[in-house]
């Protein structure tokens, strides 16, 4: 019996983990509750897709269970995005919750300004990196990732992706790796543009045949930085 009482005593006198503020309930029947600061109790703004502070007593809030990345980052819902204004809202926004500004705050704020900052993070690669920012729109848009079997019925691409990967295993030299960079390059940037007008025209099943060529341009290039040259 004693020992059943310790074991119910150290359970109420555990630390408890970052709570996330309360969010909607479901199976009402009138409107959704406001949020309220999971401090002080005060009512939030509705704005859930950016970092919220509360209007009364100035607490991080927890981020939104599935932020919408553009929204984030202050883009519109496009696959054309400006990279410097998209490395400014990056800065803008790291400076606001970076959690070396949180380092004397209670703890459930440093854990969300970590939080913030990793998905900050993460917003910022997707949306500069064509590929990754073209794969997410076409999983807004509720469809499966691309993938390189997508492209699998135009063999005269896959053979020109397997000409150059034998290239690549078969170069000794500095001057070929620099001549299947530049390739590489060129090819993205062709493809890139090529994806932007397939969303520009909502063509999405071209986008991600596309998208799936871009993955294998991907994957020589990550084999281009690891190939070494013997000295």
């Amino acid at each position: 019996m004693r020992a059943a009482l310790r074991r119910v005593g150290a359970g109420l006198w555990a630390p408890r983990a970052p709570q996330p503020a309360p969010g909607p309930r479901c199976g009402g029947t009138g409107p959704a509750p406001a949020p309220r600061c999971w401090s002080c109790g005060s009512a939030l703004p509705g704005d859930e897709g950016l970092p919220r502070f509360c209007p009364g007593c100035r607490a991080l809030q927890p981020p939104g269970p599935r932020p919408d990345l553009f929204r984030l980052m202050a883009c519109d819902r496009s696959f054309r995005v400006d990279a410097q204004q998209l490395q400014r809202r990056f800065r803008s926004l790291q400076r606001a919750v970076h959690p070396d500004r949180f380092g004397q705050r209670p703890p459930e704020e440093q854990y969300y300004s970590e939080q913030h900052s990793s998905l900050i993070n993460k917003a910022y690669q997707t949306l500069l990196n064509p590929l990754s920012r073209g794969i997410y729109l076409l999983e807004l848009h509720g469809m499966e990732p691309a993938q390189e079997t997508d492209c699998d019925a135009d063999s005269m691409f896959l053979i020109e992706i397997m000409e150059i990967n034998e290239k690549l295993a078969e170069s000794k030299s500095d001057g070929i790796l620099e001549e299947i960079d530049t390739l590489i390059k060129v090819k993205q940037e062709e493809l890139t543009r090529e994806v932007a007008a397939a969303f520009e025209r909502d063509d999405l099943q071209e986008a991600k045949k596309l998208l799936a060529k871009m993955k294998y341009f991907a994957n020589l290039k990550d084999k281009l930085k690891n190939k070494k040259i013997p000295s």
